[in-house]
């Protein structure tokens, strides 16, 4: 915890809010609106679920390039930079939307934004810690997580929505290039704010020997592999989002593919509205009353209420894949049932790896958790796109709920701690 003048401290309301905007836009940028803009660009879903898998990369090996965060420069520094580098990476999927070979040029912008998200989450996340009082740390936990999904919103919404409106009257290229410059705008904007608004506590401040300090790493490392149960553990955080992390890289093509190879065919703008706002307002409520149960009652107690709401209403996409309906509120409704049913059943995945991690080094095993969390969405949704284009969205749907199966099994091998902190 970082030494704080509260006379020279800027106020925490002048940067958690922007802080946490620049830190959700960027990943949701890279994990949904690329497969939405991909799309509309008539790039096949094949493609489109393998390299938008491929960009959990930089997150799986968050924990491994943490060290280096901590290690050159401050986490202040490595925040404005990053920052400056996303706007950067925008930019540069904005002006290639309009070439010929926008597809190339536009995957090599991503992976910027992907890991320079990746790295900006490992920064912001630490000085956080540093930049607030004990006291001011719970007070606005809440907080960053409102800005956090509104920054969702932005990404996953509003910017769609624009991108929607505009195709509507402009070239396809010209519609995106502006929705996502005016994101790169933004982060240039965030960058300058931030290298004069961020405080600057004593406590940030780069590591020091390396030596010692990769090997106090390697040993936490270690021990992490050493820990009780560890073979289920590893199964249940790579297995529990099986069906989840097929879903989520075809759920949007299949509302904006044409009705005649089986989608909704939705207007861009709409699949903005669906997913951008009612779904993620859904997810947050779930995710609200999921935190609210599990702290009366324990994880232990609600662990298979919870796979059930996971990934059992994934069959709305069974229902809207074999019936095509046309009405936009009960596409809503199917989407805001899934998403409500996956952010409540998600809850329980998270607390397990908080009660997987405790014990000594729970704050660099959490960190390893995440990893291998990322992990698990990368590898199944790589393959997904393909195994709907050999197929169909209605097969490929009964599918994902094939894959729910792995997730009822792993109960049975789990351990939970009877006595479990609320």
């Amino acid at each position: 915890m970082g030494h704080i003048n509260d006379k020279t401290t800027p106020n925490p309301w002048y940067w958690i809010p922007s802080l946490y905007l620049a830190e959700g836009i960027p990943y949701v940028m890279v994990m949904t609106v690329a497969g939405i803009l991909f799309k509309r660009f008539g790039v096949s879903n094949t493609d489109i679920a393998l390299y938008t898998s491929w960009w959990y990369l930089p997150w799986v090996i968050k924990p491994l390039w943490s060290p280096v965060v901590d290690l050159f420069k401050t986490k202040r520094w490595w925040i404005t930079t990053m920052q400056f580098f996303i706007g950067i990476g925008l930019a540069g999927v904005a002006l290639s939307l309009p070439g010929d070979d926008f597809f190339r040029y536009s995957l090599v912008f991503f992976w910027l934004l992907a890991f320079s998200s990746a790295t900006h989450d490992t920064a912001a996340d630490g000085f956080y810690m540093y930049g607030l009082t004990p006291r001011q740390q719970a007070y606005f936990v809440g907080i960053r997580s409102t800005f956090y999904r509104l920054a969702l919103i932005i990404g996953q919404g509003l910017a769609v929505m624009l991108a929607g409106t505009l195709e509507k009257r402009l070239p396809l290229a010209t519609a995106w290039s502006i929705a996502i410059g005016s994101l790169s705008i933004l982060f240039f904007l965030f960058a300058i704010y931030h290298i004069f608004i961020l405080p600057k506590p004593s406590d940030d401040k780069k590591a020091g020997q390396s030596r010692a300090f990769f090997q106090d790493f390697i040993d936490t490392f270690v021990s992490f592999f050493k820990k009780e149960h560890i073979g289920q553990a590893l199964c249940f955080m790579l297995l529990f989002r099986l069906a989840e992390s097929q879903l989520l890289k075809l759920a949007s093509p299949f509302m904006l593919d044409s009705r005649t190879v089986g989608g909704l065919g939705l207007y861009t703008s709409e699949v903005g509205f669906i997913y951008g706002t009612i779904g993620i307002i859904a997810l947050a409520a779930g995710g609200i009353l999921g935190g609210i149960v599990t702290a009366r009652k324990g994880l232990k107690y609600w662990l298979l209420g919870m796979t059930i709401a996971m990934n059992i209403p994934n069959l709305v996409y069974v229902y809207l894949a074999y019936a095509q309906p046309e009405n936009l509120l009960l596409i809503s409704s199917c989407v805001a049932v899934e998403q409500f049913g996956y952010g409540f059943g998600f809850t329980a995945y998270m607390l397990y790896l908080i009660l997987f991690s405790a014990g000594e080094h729970k704050t660099a095993h959490y960190a390893l958790c995440t990893g291998f969390m990322a992990l698990g969405l990368m590898l199944p949704g790589m393959g997904s796109g393909y195994i709907q284009e050999h197929t169909s969205y209605l097969t490929f749907f009964l599918w994902v709920m094939f894959c729910t199966i792995p997730s009822f099994l792993l109960l049975h091998f789990i351990k939970i701690p009877e006595n479990q902190p609320s």
